[in-house]
Order: C-alpha cells, then structure tokens, then sequence
C-alpha cells in the first residue's frame, strides 16, 4: 500500500493543499468552505490520535524554539491571555484555470489581485497565547524524542541539500495535482525567479534546522499568536489552558517587507503585526485544539481509574508528609489537604461553591522562613500552577494585580491575578509592616478581598471594569487573622517540631500528583438520608450557638465534600460527616 505523499510533521501544509485539491476536483465550490473544513482536520485528528502519534510533534517552547522549523507541525501549551478579535485573510483564490488555498498560512505561495473575483475571504480569530502563570519545572512539557529525531536528521538534511538543485526541491516538496502543469502562471513564476519562492517552501530546508529563527524572543515566557480555525467562539475563553496542534510560521521583517512589496500577503491589514512582531512572536495556525487540565500535565501518568487501594495509600502518604512538614500539626495537615483539593465547582448568586481559602495564623516571620519556606517547596513539587507573593506595604502600593487594557496598543497588559483555574497562590503577610497603602495599594487590597470571598477579578478596561470569574486556591501565612484575606479557615498553626526536611522519591511525588488531579476532578453527591442526617444537625449547631450563619454551614458543607473525596468517595457518608464536625471542634478549640 502506497503511503501518503506528504509528511504530516514535516509537511503538513502538503497534506491541507492534497485534499483541498481533490475536494474541488471533486466538484465542490470553495465558496461553501467559509467556516467549514473539508476533510484536512480529520486527516490530522487520524492521524494524531486515532494512530497515536502526537507524541512525535514536537512543543514550541523556550527551549525548542532554536531548532524548529517554519512551516512544521509543532504543539503549543499556553493560557489565553488575550483575544485579538478576528481577521479577515484570503482563503481560497483562483490560481489561472486553478483553485488554490492560503488556509493555515500566513503568505500566499502565488501573488494574486486582491481585487479578483475569484477569490474568496474567509476569518480567523487571534488569540494572543502565554505559557501558564507559575507553571513549575516538572509540569513543563518536554519533546524529547521529537528533539532527538530532530537533531539526528539535521546533518542529513544538510548533506542531502548540498545534493539538490532548486527545481529539484521545488518538485518533491509539494504532491502537484493534475491540474498543476508546468504552463500554470505559478510555475512559470517560479522558473523565473526561484528566489521568490525558497521562502514559502514548508520543506524548503527540511523537516529541522539548526539555525535560531527567533533570535528576540524571551526564551523563558515564550508567547505564541495562535490563529484560530472554523471553531464556535464558546470553545475558547480569555484564561483557559490549551494545547494547540497547528503549523508554525515565521516571518522575518525583511521578508515581510518583499512580501508587502510583492503583495504575496494573504492577510488584510495585519493590526497585530506592529505591536507583536513576528521576529518575536512566532505564528501558529491551530489545526486541532484542547482544553487542559491537571491531569494533562502529569510526565507520567499512573493508572487514569481511582481505585479505592490507590487512593488510600496516596491519602495516607500524603497525609503523614503533610504532617511533618508542618511539624507534627495533624489538625493542621488535615486542612491544608482539604485545601488543595478544593476548588470552585458551581456558582450561586454571588457565592463561589467549594472554594476553601485557608489562613494558617500565629506564623511569625521566623516561623515563616521554615514552616512557609517548606510549604512552598511541597506545593510547587504537587500542583502545575503555583505562585508565592511576600505581601508588604510597598507590594500593595506598586504591584500591578489586575490586567488593563492598553488602548494605545490595543492589548490587555497582563496583572498578577490573571491565572489559569485551578492556580494555587501563597501570600506571606509575615513581611506585612505598619505603613501607608496610597490609592494603588487600597485598590490592590480590595482586589484580594474579593479574589478571596468571590472568587473574582476586575479587569481594568480604562472606561468600565469587567468582572472575570476566577478558580484560585488561596493559602495566607499571617501571625494574626488576615485583615486583606478573609480566608474560609481560620486555622492556628501550632507545631510541636521544625518539620521534615525529606527528600520525597520522584515517583511518590508522581503518585500525589495523580491523587489531587483525579479526586479534585471527581463527581459528588448527598443522598436524601445524609441530606435528612446534614440538616438536622444544622438545625442543632444553629440552635446552641446564634453566631453561626449560612457561611459556615456552606463551610461545612464543602468540607463534607473534599473529606468524601479525599478518599475517592463520590457521596457523602456518616462517617465523613463526622469527621468534618471533629475537625471544626478542634480548629474552634484552638481559636478560644
């Protein structure tokens, strides 16, 4: 069986061109293409997933961006931090008596009129893509057998183009249709001037190179413009966390500027190109998308179904590494794992459901260079997102917590709280002083007021703000009760010893790691029994103390649901109720 004529890692706009040529031949109109596919994208979903080869696409990132090359399929982990809004770019365009397409390109292969009636416009959306807020070491993604492949072939590329004339390159790189001959106004161009064309050549120089064609860029928050395809505008929210599996294009400015001189440019004003230059900002045309979560970011991931004797041994693990750290506090240990695996699962009115800020109080700054010093290291080793803020007057006073928008540039300028869900912030108010907060400093506290009690953030848009919902686990460090962060738990820390100092095996770690993505994600319910059993001692509480309101039992509540799912339970039981009301008699002790 005869393969396919084009390679969907090295050429993939090989494949894109094959079936929109046998698409037309076919008889169909481009004309019906306008927001529609026409098989390339399955093509690719086959191959990717169904053949299970995503893993040879290599990711562009800092660390690869040296070596990949344009016009290759590449993978682009990142949070959407802005949307650009759409474009308009010549899809399809009649090339003499042949329909041709720019689609997943940012340069024509054939100059064209852009007057011409046989041309068709089609959209794309922009969106502006960073790598995740805090993202730690390990939940980084890595290529390695891409890269090895990669550089293993690159100084057979190089022998091999010493070999190869221009036509000869220029017949191989590209399957020509039937209708293509050597008479067609494109190849009659490229016989005269085959300079003009080397450039647009996806495999002009092969699959790899060892060059760096990015030289600007900042190799440790590499940004990416994803360019969005035939895809509802619901799919893709400001602050979500994709992979994009796309074509990866780079235009130096001086080939930009032969491509304006030569009116090769399939885009109609590029508004983007000025403040995002693409000698910084490398262009990926998105051919598959998908949403990420936790658990996407696990290297190794262990068995994906929760079984009971798994998550019990992780549970329990955890649960005595925990309480070392924090110097033998069980009661303490017990509520940080219910804060690391909450998080905001619906929304009532005003009230985010499920969410469990924690404020470990009676930390002195002493305390907090050893107990947080520690809580922060075991933090980042368990969860992707994690970011640790030294909370002081001139913090509040100068740093940037929420994104504005730029008019001027028309970007939305990144602030501290735009996070990805499910981020996880630690604020050391151990350093906090007696000072004076100038009008930044009141905004940038009430900011953390509401982050904490809603679970949302305004966004700055000059002439109004806008509310973000947010998803944000919230650990505060303070020698009193934060008076910025009214956290959910009030708990005083109150260790016998100074804490393990243990180096935890990598896999243990990787186990955890599964434990908080898989029993986070999980469902939950209360049958009508515990329901019954739940109000009944409400109704009891309520009666023996008048001070406790609907907070409170909605605390309860969130804590009988993370203790159920701390030990893979999807319903609440007797016994984990119990547990809950254990619990908060203990905390209640501590705080007499």
């Amino acid at each position: 069986m005869v393969g396919p004529m084009y390679d969907f890692v090295a050429n993939p706009l090989g494949a894109v061109r094959l079936t929109f040529d046998k698409t037309i031949g076919s008889g169909s109109d481009p004309s019906s293409f306008d927001g529609k596919d026409w098989g390339a994208v399955d093509l690719f979903r086959h191959f990717l997933f169904d053949q299970a080869r995503l893993s040879q696409v290599p990711f562009l990132n800092g660390a690869t961006v040296n070596w990949i090359k344009p016009n290759t399929l590449v993978r682009f982990r990142g949070m959407i931090q802005d949307m650009l809004g759409n474009e308009l770019y010549v899809g399809a365009y009649k090339d003499g008596s042949v329909w041709r397409t720019n689609k997943f390109m940012d340069i024509s292969r054939c100059p064209m009129e852009l007057n011409s009636p046989d041309m068709r416009l089609w959209e794309r959306r922009l969106l502006y893509c960073v790598p995740v807020p805090g993202l730690n070491s390990w939940a980084e993604s890595t290529s390695e057998g891409a890269v090895n492949m990669c550089m293993d072939s690159t100084s057979e590329q190089r022998d091999k183009r010493r070999r190869m004339d221009i036509e000869a390159v220029d017949h191989t790189d590209f399957p020509v249709s039937g209708d293509e001959s050597e008479d067609s106004p494109s190849a009659k161009r490229m016989r005269e001037d085959p300079s003009s064309s080397q450039y647009l050549d996806p495999k002009n120089e092969g699959p790899c190179s060892s060059h760096v064609i990015l030289p600007d860029v900042d190799r440790d928050s590499l940004p990416c413009l994803v360019k969005i395809y035939d895809s509802p505008e619901s799919e893709l929210k400001l602050n979500d966390v994709f992979e994009f599996v796309g074509v990866l294009t780079f235009d130096s400015e001086l080939l930009s500027e032969k491509v304006d001189q030569d009116e090769f440019s399939n885009g109609l004003g590029d508004d983007v190109s000025v403040n995002l230059p693409p000698n910084k900002v490398p262009r990926l045309h998105c051919v598959i998308h998908r949403k990420l979560t936790a658990y996407d970011f696990l290297q190794n991931s262990p068995p994906t179904e929760p079984k009971p004797h798994l998550v019990k041994e992780a549970r329990e693990a955890l649960l005595r590494h925990l309480t070392s750290i924090l110097g033998n506090d069980g009661v303490a240990a017990h509520f940080m794992l219910l804060h690391l695996l909450s998080r905001v699962h619906a929304r009532a009115d005003n009230v985010a459901v499920g969410k469990l800020s924690l404020n470990l109080t009676c930390i002195s700054k002493e305390m907090a260079s050893v107990f947080g010093t520690k809580l922060s290291i075991v933090i980042k080793n368990l969860l992707p997102f994690t970011k640790c803020v030294p909370l002081t007057v001139e913090y509040l006073n100068l740093a940037s917590l929420a994104p504005k928008k730029d008019y001027q540039i028309n970007r939305l300028i990144p602030g501290v709280l735009q996070l990805a869900e499910g981020s996880h912030l630690i604020f050391d108010e151990t350093c906090l002083e007696t000072g004076t907060l100038n009008s930044a400093g009141v905004e940038n506290a009430r900011l953390l007021k509401a982050l904490t009690e809603l679970q949302k953030v305004e966004y700055d848009f000059k002439y109004y703000k806008m509310e973000m919902m947010a998803d944000v686990q919230m650990l505060i460090l303070s020698e009193g009760k934060s008076n910025i962060m009214p956290a959910d738990i009030i708990m005083p820390f109150q260790p016998s010893s100074a804490g393990s100092s243990d180096v935890v095996p990598a896999e243990v770690l990787e186990a955890w790691r599964w434990y908080l993505a898989t029993v986070r994600s999980m469902p939950h319910l209360i049958s009508p029994e515990m329901q019954k059993v739940v109000e009944n001692d409400l109704v009891t509480a309520r009666q023996a103390d008048r001070s406790l309101g609907s907070q409170d039992f909605s605390r309860w509540l969130t804590m009988g649901r993370l203790i159920s799912a701390s030990f893979g339970e999807t319903s609440l039981s007797l016994e984990h109720w119990q547990m809950v009301k254990e619990l908060e008699r203990l905390r209640m002790d501590r705080l007499k």
